[in-house]
């Protein structure tokens, strides 16, 4: 319990500054989706009421306030708005590919109104999202949203493609996180800037900082898969599901030929069967896996903390700071 516990303290010093902003966020965010279907209503009201962390629009009105020295404007709203809308439709849809019957603990809308449906609720949500940047003239927020979306779709093809075959370079796995998770942080906080400054150098380097935030925040993932402290037992899921992590990348290409095959073989053919799952994890660890991603996650944390020390210091800023540490030493 403890550990939930901490996440939810350091959530909360996160969310100080910006306590305002966050409570109208969500009352805009409800009436964003309303419609004249009854059942659509319904559907959406269950996708207020299941909000995780809200990471992304926290990112947005950080940024926009770290910039403009404590001013949001209603164009700031509009943008969290339309990734937190954007964002949605892709979980929903997420859903449906997946064929997942739960997201953080609650059923998700295909399991309880069918794929149709789920599918149907997703393009309302994209709909709703870009019809709100179009009625208000924010060409600019929209294309920095759409890229993103553009992104996370290539990503997520890149991994399959990649799947089939464990030869996955570093190189390509940094494109797979990159486009998968990076690049809708990158567009919160690019938003942010973008909402309520023209300066693109700004504008860009917030991105950046959002990306490298992301590419930590993967790593970090990856390591759940190996690591007891968050679950009591390492899950060895992404194993199960043929992912290929960081550690597991590393490993394959510094180890011997033999060594490789039997990996390879294992992840291949013996996923299921959980002490040769156990083994693979004991084989990771032991071969330096997971200390050269934890290595590679902090490098990613330190490049974005540095992106910080040019603006000047102020509770916003903080946060941020706060924020780039809470997503490396998270435990869940």
């Amino acid at each position: 319990m403890l550990s939930l516990n901490h996440n939810m303290d350091i959530t909360s010093q996160i969310k100080k500054p910006i306590l305002e902003e966050m409570e109208l966020f969500e009352k805009k965010f409800q009436q964003s989706m309303t419609s004249k279907i009854a059942l659509l209503n319904r559907i959406t009201y269950y996708i207020v009421n299941r909000k995780g962390k809200q990471m992304r629009p926290m990112f947005v009105f950080l940024t926009a306030k770290m910039i403009s020295d404590g001013e949001v404007l209603e164009r700031t709203y509009r943008g969290a708005l339309v990734i937190e809308l954007i964002h949605t439709a892709t979980l929903v849809h997420d859903d449906v590919v997946d064929d997942s019957n739960r997201r953080r603990g609650f059923f998700s809308i295909n399991a309880l109104w069918k794929n149709k449906i789920a599918v149907l609720v997703g393009d309302y949500l994209l709909s709703k999202g870009l019809l709100l940047s179009i009625d208000n003239g924010d060409f600019d927020l929209l294309k920095i949203i759409s890229v993103a979306v553009r992104e996370m779709s290539e990503g997520e093809l890149l991994q399959i493609e990649k799947a089939r075959r464990l030869d996955i370079t570093e190189a390509i796995y940094y494109e797979i996180i990159r486009q998968k998770t990076a690049t809708l942080i990158a567009a919160c906080c690019a938003l942010g800037a973008k909402s309520v400054s023209e300066d693109e150098v700004q504008v860009e380097k917030m991105r950046k900082f959002g990306e490298l935030i992301g590419m930590a925040f993967q790593i970090k993932d990856d390591l759940f898969d190996y690591t007891d402290e968050a679950i009591g037992k390492p899950t060895g899921i992404d194993i199960k599901e043929q992912k290929m992590t960081l550690p597991l990348i590393h490993v394959l290409n510094n180890c011997t030929s033999k060594e490789k095959s039997w990996l390879i073989n294992s992840i291949k053919n013996h996923n299921k069967d959980k002490k040769r799952v156990k083994e693979v994890i004991t084989f990771v660890k032991n071969q330096n896996g997971l200390a050269y991603a934890e290595q590679k996650m902090i490098q990613f944390q330190q490049e974005a903390l540095f992106l910080l020390q040019d603006f000047s210091n102020s509770t916003y800023k903080e946060s941020l700071i706060l924020m780039v540490n809470y997503v490396i030493e998270r435990k869940k």
